[in-house]
């Protein structure tokens, strides 16, 4: 079975997949921190908004906030970034990197 090159539908990340794989395929980023970041998002509804770019069919707004790795998150608070963080993490780093940029933010 030969394997090819497959660009991630959610950040645009090429990953060998074999041929004969089922299902559209996500890059181990994604599968690491989208799960994470929805849960995040339902336990802090109402105090953030999730919004996910892809860079490669949002190229001005990856380079608008200087997207150099994916996957790159933001904090904004009133059109400002407030806290960076570039990596995939667990949902407890997560959390606490979210808590510390919305205290800081005030």
């Amino acid at each position: 079975m030969t394997a090819g090159l497959v660009r991630c539908g959610h950040c645009g990340q090429a990953n060998r997949v074999p041929a004969a794989a089922a299902g559209t395929p996500r890059c181990g980023p994604c599968r690491t921190v989208s799960p994470a970041l929805e849960q995040l998002a339902r336990d802090l509804a109402g105090k953030v908004k999730l919004v996910k770019v892809n860079v490669d069919t949002s190229p001005q707004t990856s380079q608008r906030f200087g997207v150099q790795a994916i996957p790159t998150l933001l904090v904004m608070h009133r059109g400002q970034v407030t806290a960076r963080q570039t990596g995939a993490v667990p949902l407890a780093a997560l959390r606490t990197w979210v808590d510390s940029a919305l205290a800081a933010a005030g």
